[in-house]
């Protein structure tokens, strides 16, 4: 069956961005650069060290990024977000928690119709993410 993986774009700063998710989630951070890809010779040279893909597992899923050299993204009008399910509440408030220290929270934590803690959140990339806990 196939699967549904969200893939992020940044200005520059996804290594930093995938560093941060790795600290949050854990798992095994893969980076490729811009600069180590075949063509890289034609490629300016103030973007041979961004990301041009980034891939980390979480919750059974790839949740992957890269840097856009070419187009720069507006980080204020995003037109997705990131629904994170997790396995338990404590889990729920402490990705809250961590993904709110530098970010904008838009719906505090707390229990909804449709989820026992539920949060929705801006991280400090301005990467807009629902959290959400469902005891199955």
């Amino acid at each position: 069956m196939p699967s549904v993986n969200p893939c992020l774009v940044f200005n520059g700063n996804a290594e930093e961005a995938f560093t941060f998710y790795q600290s949050v989630f854990g798992g095994e951070l893969r980076l490729s650069r811009f600069g180590e890809m075949q063509g890289s010779e034609n490629v300016p040279e103030q973007v041979k060290n961004w990301i041009a893909y980034a891939s980390l597992p979480v919750a059974g899923s790839e949740l992957s990024g890269m840097d856009s050299p070419a187009q720069p993204v507006d980080s204020q009008n995003r037109a997705q977000m990131v629904n994170l399910a997790v396995d338990s509440a404590v889990e729920a408030e402490r990705v809250y928690h961590e993904f709110s220290a530098g970010g904008q929270v838009s719906m505090p934590l707390g229990k909804t119709e449709w989820a026992e803690a539920f949060a929705m959140v801006t991280d400090k990339f301005s990467v807009p993410w629902m959290i959400s806990y469902t005891p199955r």
